[in-house]
């Protein structure tokens, strides 16, 4: 793919990745998987390869072989491979996970959000927790809300949770987007320990922030 390769090396550029090792929690589902290599052809006849795969737990990573990302790509690379097109798919549900933002690694929400949307898991009786649609809000809470999470202790860890106290546990999905580029997004989980994780960093929230985040979330 001569003419895609400016938009593919820019799409994966924006993974959020890290070279620590971030254990996260997955399906095991039995499935075909579909090994990848890209190889990106520069003019002085050096390459760069970047390893990836599809499969159906959703749960491989992509690596060029110095920094790793969490983000699934499988789909995309699928259909590049079988069209000559590449297109980086969004999540079927708005308020699905997408793939991130570079500087996930360094802070639960990069600098630069304009505005914020909000989603609050709908509970439908499933296993698999499906998030209703979200409300959005605009620049100011946004960044408010990024400087209250980022102003969190963090740590590298994946989508794990220890599970604590009584009552019902709620989840909220937080998509921060951005004048350029793609959304950065946080999971919080009230009742477990870590609660608040964007895929590669995870914390603790307070009750003020629970508080402020269920507000901006659609109403239970």
């Amino acid at each position: 793919m001569t003419d895609q390769a400016k938009s593919m090396a820019h799409d994966l550029g924006y993974l959020p990745v890290t070279t620590d090792r971030v254990g996260k929690m997955c399906t095991l589902v039995g499935g075909q998987m579909t090994n990848y290599l890209i190889r990106f052809a520069y003019a002085d006849g050096q390459a760069l390869w970047v390893g990836s795969a599809e499969e159906v737990n959703s749960c491989v990573t992509t690596t060029n072989g110095t920094v790793v990302s969490n983000s699934y790509i499988g789909p995309s690379i699928t259909a590049a491979y079988h069209t000559g097109t590449w297109t980086l798919l969004p999540p079927k549900d708005p308020c699905d996970p997408a793939t991130g933002r570079r500087g996930q690694d360094e802070q639960m929400v990069p600098d630069g959000a304009i505005k914020v949307l909000v989603c609050r898991d709908k509970q439908s009786g499933s296993a698999t927790p499906h998030p209703s649609d979200g409300l959005e809000h605009g620049q100011q809470q946004a960044r408010e809300l990024a400087a209250e999470l980022n102003s969190l202790k963090a740590e590298p860890g994946g989508n794990t949770c220890r599970e604590t106290g009584d009552g019902r546990r709620e989840m909220f999905l937080l998509h921060f987007g951005y004048a350029e580029g793609p959304p950065a997004w946080v999971r919080i989980l009230s009742r477990c320990r870590p609660s608040v994780n964007n895929g590669v960093l995870v914390g603790d929230l307070n009750d003020a922030l629970l508080d402020r985040v269920s507000r901006l979330a659609p109403p239970a």
